[in-house]
């Protein structure tokens, strides 16, 4: 199924980048969690990874795709957070913050297609 290769890619993507580039993860990661951003970070990521994992394998991709819909759902609040600080950054800063808020609404709907496809 393509598509779900597709999310499966997307999720492992970000979780590599979470690691491998974490300070831009690190500043939206909302002050309101316990703990440093660093490791919400780090566990967003690994949540990435594991969940591209459950994706791109037929047997759990029914319960991937649900999770990728849960986890692009908790990460809202990150995005949120993002065009908060950014709403005097420059028009191209603002335009990324503010564009990821809706794009979450299509990354649930993906994970959900794929859930009920699997």
């Amino acid at each position: 199924m393509r598509s779900a290769r597709a999310l499966a890619g997307l999720l492992a993507t970000s979780g590599v980048l979470h690691f491998a580039q974490p300070r831009p993860f690190d500043g939206i990661v909302p002050r309101s969690l316990p703990g440093s951003p660093r490791t919400w970070t780090y566990l967003s990521g690994a949540a990435e990874l594991a969940v591209a994992a459950a994706v791109a394998h037929p047997r759990t991709r029914r319960l991937g795709g649900l999770a990728a819909a849960g986890l692009f759902a908790a990460v809202f609040p990150a995005n949120v957070k993002m065009a908060v600080d950014w709403r005097h950054a420059s028009p191209a800063r603002r335009a990324i913050a503010y564009g990821r808020l809706p794009l979450q609404v299509p990354l649930v709907l993906w994970g959900l297609r794929v859930a009920r496809q699997a």
